[in-house]
């Protein structure tokens, strides 16, 4: 089985956080939104349709999974999920935690410019809040 390749644009605009049972779970380095990134780690995918129906599944409910930690977590009122890879071809998959007192709401946010990122402990903090809300879903 050939090593799993991270894009080199999500490679860069993101913080690894974690591997899952199929994904890549990645932070977008953008203090402004709380938002994750799920990339299946399976070279040469695209589109969610070309994963095998176990994958497909297997994403769902890992896609579920971080939804519903994402709100707890970050007190959010909607969660944005999007598989657009206009930019980025490989298949990965923004969750965009939205709140009303966000600077792009109700806009998209995509095309704002990052106003700071995270520090070493920001993200440490928010991969603490992230395995314990995993945990607890899970049991």
């Amino acid at each position: 089985m050939p090593i799993f390749e991270l894009h080199h644009q999500l490679a860069e605009d993101c913080i690894l956080l974690s591997d899952l049972d199929l994904s890549r779970l990645l932070l977008m380095n953008n203090k402004d939104f709380p938002w994750c990134i799920l990339v299946p780690r399976i070279n040469g995918i695209r589109e969610i349709h070309e994963l095998d129906e176990a994958n497909q599944q297997a994403l769902l409910r890992e896609s579920s999974e971080l939804s519903q930690v994402m709100l707890q977590v970050f007190n959010g009122e909607k969660m944005n999920i999007a598989a657009l890879g206009n930019m980025v071809p490989q298949l990965h998959v923004h969750h965009i935690v939205r709140i009303k007192t966000d600077k792009a709401w109700p806009n998209a946010v995509w095309g704002y410019e990052i106003g700071s990122t995270y520090s070493a402990k920001g993200i440490e903090q928010i991969r603490d809040k992230l395995a314990a809300g995993f945990k607890a879903v899970k049991s």
